[in-house]
């Protein structure tokens, strides 16, 4: 072509990104921004002593706490799920499959109720554990269960389409060469997966850590003991101190943000060491 410009080949490149850029400001951008326009009216002072209130810091250390842990649960198990859906044919393999989704679709809150009916002290599952000495509902480990629960899609949903697609010939030519199953798994298969093992870590803490509506139900809600962050700022939205509620939530998103920052690098790195499939 003329002046040696190349056309895009797929046409209304201005007019799609200029309809994104909107529609990203308009749902994701402009409400952040007024979080933080609202904390700045705290003076610097009074922001630091919202943040550093024995309440405050213990509200975010079981949110962040709880949710990191939950993750790592929810990466283990999510893994063997995966493995046992993929690899091997059972009965009832689609019925287990659906069950993954089940806490996709179902409200938090009728998650909620359900977990804390059923870890009661007189729950079906309370009342064995109440015998041994453990209490779950109304406690932190209440509240870690609930995390789990939400949080086990997202690993097994990412991974899975990636298990699906890995080709079984790389496995089986390493196995060929003399490879067993442990290097198989810990030198072929895992380097695959882990870019998607990270971003499924990733969203099942971040949604963890935002979790609210299921978890409220089973927690106790007892501050210093078992109140989650999300429930202090309802508490300050509900007290009119909404100032505090935002820089609550703003210390809460830097910190999600640099976390899953944070994540996105190391899949980055993930993708560049995996090899070639």
């Amino acid at each position: 072509m003329s002046g040696g410009l190349r056309r895009n080949t797929l046409p209304g490149f201005g007019l799609t990104m200029g309809l994104t850029l909107t529609w990203l400001s308009i749902i994701v951008l402009i409400p952040l921004a007024g979080l933080f326009l609202k904390t700045m009216e705290l003076g610097p002072d009074q922001f630091w002593a919202i943040l550093t209130s024995r309440r405050t810091l213990n509200a975010l250390k079981i949110s962040f706490g709880l949710a990191f842990c939950a993750a790592l649960v929810n990466l283990v198990m999510g893994m063997i799920v995966v493995w046992a859906l993929v690899r091997y044919r059972f009965p009832g393999r689609r019925l287990f499959d659906a069950i993954v989704d089940i806490p996709f679709a179902l409200p938090t809150a009728v998650a909620g109720v359900a977990l804390t009916s059923l870890f009661a002290q007189k729950g079906w599952l309370g009342a064995p554990l109440a015998e041994l000495g453990i209490k779950v509902a109304f406690t932190p480990i209440g509240i870690f269960v609930a995390m789990v629960f939400i949080g086990i899609p997202f690993v097994v949903r990412t991974v899975q389409p990636v298990l699906l697609d890995l080709d079984s010939e790389i496995e089986e030519a390493a196995a060929s060469l003399g490879a067993n199953r442990w290097h198989i798994v810990s030198k072929v298969i895992l380097p695959s997966l882990m870019p998607a093992v990270l971003t499924g870590f990733a969203l099942a803490f971040a949604r963890a850590v935002g979790e609210y509506g299921s978890v409220i139900f089973i927690a106790g809600n007892l501050p210093n003991v078992s109140e989650i962050a999300p429930l202090l700022i309802v508490i300050r939205l509900s007290e009119f101190r909404y100032a505090d509620a935002t820089a609550i939530a703003v210390v809460m998103l830097v910190a999600a943000f640099l976390i899953i920052f944070a994540v996105n690098r190391l899949q980055r790195w993930a993708q560049v060491r995996a090899p070639a499939q």
